[in-house]
């Protein structure tokens, strides 16, 4: 039986942040899974820190508050100080590559780099980079399906920005395919 997976998301507000968490949250529940999502700010929002923990889970979730992580999904190096201590042994550190003065020094867990920044400047649009962390968190630690991305996407996105949903499939198939290349495993 599949076990339930802790994440951390953490960055500055206006990264995208609790937005990667809610959008994995409804994808689990499309899937019909227990979920937890629990989002964190500072008062000023835009440029202030901000995370949110999520929970997949295939039984009942007994606690949303937790302190260890399965995995961490870091925006910026303050949320890296905070939280990469807080990966459990095993565990797997997704970073976007641009952000960061002071890589991660754990070797008991997996560590991937991408520039998603970059990335997403090429696609056209940097909003999107959050989308590329996530097809790249997905290809490696696949706990919902891409598809089920795109369908809460549809669901949490107003019908106004619907037209975006092409350019965020793209955005997630290519964090999918960079996570694939072995250059980027840093430990």
């Amino acid at each position: 039986m599949q076990q339930a997976h802790e994440i951390i998301f953490a960055g500055f507000g206006g990264q995208g942040v609790l937005s990667m968490g809610s959008i994995i949250a409804y994808a689990a529940m499309i899937e019909q899974k227990e979920v937890s999502w629990m989002p964190s700010y500072g008062p000023e929002m835009r440029g202030g820190t901000a995370n949110c923990t999520v929970i997949v889970s295939p039984v009942r979730i007994s606690s949303p508050i937790i302190s260890r992580f399965d995995s961490a999904i870091i925006l910026n190096q303050p949320s890296l100080d905070k939280f990469e201590k807080a990966v459990k042994p095993g565990g797997f550190l997704l970073y976007e590559q641009s952000s960061l003065i002071n890589l991660p020094t754990r070797t008991d867990i997996e560590v991937i780099a991408i520039a998603a920044n970059d990335e997403a400047q090429k696609l056209g649009k940097k909003q999107v980079a959050n989308m590329i962390l996530v097809g790249a968190f997905l290809e490696k630690r696949p706990i919902v399906k891409i598809e089920n991305i795109l369908n809460a996407l549809k669901k949490v996105l107003p019908e106004r920005h619907h037209h975006l949903i092409p350019l965020n499939e793209q955005a997630l198939l290519l964090g999918s395919k960079l996570a694939k290349e072995p250059s980027l495993t840093v430990g």
